[in-house]
C-alpha cells in the first residue's frame, strides 16, 4: 500500500481519507505532489482502493487504520507518517459521523457516539497536529453549512460541528509564531454516497436547486478548497470558517 520510491517533499495526513470527500482530498493532495497518509476507521478495501488510485496516478500514499477518537491510535498514526516520510506538513481531519433525529426523539447513545468522533476526534487529531506539524504547516478541519442553514433533524450533528468551528481561531492563535494555518471548511450539500443514501430523486433535485449555482457540490469541489488552504496561495487565510456551499446562507 505504499510507494516509497518517489521523492517525498511535503507530507499530509488525511483522516477519513478512504471514502467520499476525504478520498477526493487525499487524491488531490497527492496529485499536487504531497505524500499522503490515508487514515481510515475500518474499511480496508476502500482504503486500499484509494491508495491504489493515488499510486496508479503517480502519487505516493500509504493507508493507516486508526480511530480518530483514540489518542493512542492517533499518536501511532502520526508516528507512522514521521517514520515513513520524515514529518507532517498538512493535517486534514475529514473523519466524522452523521446522525439525524429530531431533538425530542434523539437517542443519547447515538449522541455520545456522534460527539465522540466529531468533537473528541477533532480534539485528539488537533492535539497531535499542534505538537507535530512542521513550521509552515496547515491544519484543516470540517464543519457543515447546516450550522448556518439550521435544518430540522440536524441538531446533534450541528452541535458537534459548532464545537469544531469554535476551536478554529483559538487553535490558530495558540500556534502563533510557527507559521501554521488553522481553518475549517463547512461544505453544503455534496454528492457523496453518504449524502445521497436514502434520499429520493425529488429530494436530491430540491437540494440541487437550493444554492444559487443550482447544483450539488462534488467531492472534488471541496478538495480544491482544501488544496488552496493547505497550499502556498492560501497562506494568508488563517482562523477562518469557509462555507463552500454554492451560495447557501
Amino acid at each position: 500500500m505504499t510507494n516509497t520510491d518517489l521523492a517525498v517533499g511535503r507530507v499530509a495526513i488525511v483522516t477519513g481519507g478512504s471514502r467520499g470527500i476525504g478520498r477526493a482530498v487525499a487524491r488531490r493532495l497527492a496529485a499536487d505532489g504531497l505524500a499522503v497518509v490515508v487514515n481510515y476507521a475500518g474499511d480496508d478495501n476502500a482504503a486500499a482502493e484509494t491508495v491504489h488510485a493515488i499510486i496508479a496516478a503517480g502519487g505516493n500514499a500509504t493507508a493507516v487504520r486508526a480511530d480518530v477518537a483514540d489518542e493512542t491510535a492517533v499518536a501511532e498514526l502520526f508516528d507512522r507518517a514521521e517514520t515513513e516520510y520524515g514529518g507532517v506538513d498538512v493535517v486534514v481531519n475529514s473523519a466524522g459521523r452523521l446522525a439525524l433525529s429530531p431533538i425530542a426523539e434523539l437517542d443519547l447513545d447515538v449522541l455520545d457516539r456522534l460527539h465522540r468522533v466529531n468533537i473528541r476526534g477533532t480534539f485528539v487529531v488537533a492535539r497531535q497536529a499542534a505538537q507535530r506539524l512542521r513550521t509552515g504547516g496547515a491544519f484543516v478541519s470540517f464543519s457543515t453549512s447546516v450550522v448556518g442553514t439550521r435544518v430540522p433533524g440536524y441538531g446533534a450533528y450541528v452541535a458537534s460541528k459548532g464545537a469544531v468551528e469554535a476551536i478554529t481561531l483559538i487553535l490558530a492563535r495558540e500556534l502563533r509564531g510557527r507559521g501554521i494555518t488553522v481553518n475549517t471548511v463547512a461544505p453544503g450539500p455534496t454528492a457523496t454516497e453518504l449524502f445521497l443514501d436514502g434520499k429520493t430523486e425529488e429530494q436530491v433535485a430540491a437540494l440541487s436547486k437550493a444554492p444559487p449555482l443550482e447544483r450539488l457540490g462534488t467531492p472534488e469541489d471541496i478538495a480544491g478548497v482544501i488544496a488552496f488552504l493547505t497550499g502556498p496561495e492560501g497562506r494568508w487565510v488563517n482562523g477562518q470558517i469557509l462555507r463552500a456551499n454554492g451560495g447557501l446562507v
